[in-house]
């Protein structure tokens, strides 16, 4: 089984990047998570970073051309289009793959809360004692990427 999330432009695929955070986001990341640990195949494309997998995909590119932006997210289970313009929840992508949603349950990511919405800023420590969970510090001039962000950003 495969899942496929076409995502709107954004910094990281996480929720946690930013001055805001979006619960939805941060939980649909979290889910995505735990159905890679289950085995589930797992692919996601940011319009920001990835804009030729949007062009390549018929069904995307038609959804784009009808709907425009706000038909993003688009998220494939199987090959199947299953949903377009929100964040699916736990219990869909659980009987999209045949994964019991219990095994879904993982922690979010460092800086959110299941309820709140909190983020760290670059200078904050996590529980492990690593700064940025975040974001850089580095000061880094528009157009350049930093050279130690995190993964996510």
């Amino acid at each position: 089984m495969q899942i496929e999330v076409f995502d709107p432009a954004m910094c990281c695929s996480t929720g946690v990047c930013g001055p805001s955070v979006d619960p939805a986001l941060a939980r649909f990341a979290a889910d995505l998570e735990g159905l890679a640990s289950s085995g589930v195949a797992v692919r996601r494309f940011n319009l920001g970073q990835e804009p030729l997998a949007f062009a390549e995909n018929e069904q995307v590119r038609e959804l784009l051309t009808t709907m425009g932006e706000s038909a993003l997210p688009i998220v494939f289970a199987g090959g199947g289009l299953r949903s377009t313009g929100r964040f699916p929840t736990r219990d869909e992508l659980a009987a999209w793959t045949g994964t019991p949603s219990a095994t879904l349950s993982v922690h979010l990511p460092s800086g959110t809360a299941s309820d709140e919405t909190t983020c760290c800023s670059p200078g904050d420590a996590d529980a492990s004692g690593s700064s940025g969970c975040c974001a850089t510090s580095e000061p880094v001039a528009m157009g350049e990427k930093a050279t130690n962000a995190a993964p996510c950003c």
